[in-house]
């Protein structure tokens, strides 16, 4: 028999498998709080994403309805589309937090870290230091 005409190796199409996850070990089963911080966080992260969707869409509304008869604005062909493309926008939005929404939530839902508590009063002998005063003079002047 040819070598040109030799069969095939059969593939192996393993679609969904994860390769990259062979021969680790598990992961460490999370405690409580480590499970409701990722709930709430998730939770943050999609009310920011509705809060930025319902934004895109009332921003169109109002383009709409403040249009001319004759403008393009005014057309409702594609508004599917943009709806899909707005949810689309708000999504990646809200997975970079570009407005903060999910991160005051988060301030909200979550414990603050526990930090080193600051002496109420300076040590004595020790004043505390000189708030620079901005003058009136104009900043270009040298």
């Amino acid at each position: 028999m040819d070598s040109r005409f030799a069969p095939l190796p059969v593939r192996k199409l393993d679609i969904g498998a994860d390769d990259s996850k062979l021969g680790q070990a598990a992961p460490a089963p999370q405690t409580e709080a480590a499970r409701y911080r990722d709930k709430a966080t998730d939770a943050a992260v999609k009310f920011e994403s509705f809060f930025i969707a319902q934004t895109l869409h009332k921003m169109r509304d109002a383009t709409k309805a403040m249009a001319d008869d004759d403008s393009i604005y005014k057309d409702s062909i594609n508004s599917d589309m943009l709806d899909m493309a707005d949810n689309m926008v708000a999504d990646q939005l809200a997975g970079r937090r570009a407005f903060g929404v999910a991160d005051a939530i988060l301030r909200q839902l979550l414990p603050a870290p526990q930090a080193t508590a600051l002496p109420a009063t300076p040590p004595a002998g020790v004043s505390p230091p000189a708030i620079p005063v901005l003058s009136k003079k104009n900043p270009t002047d040298a």
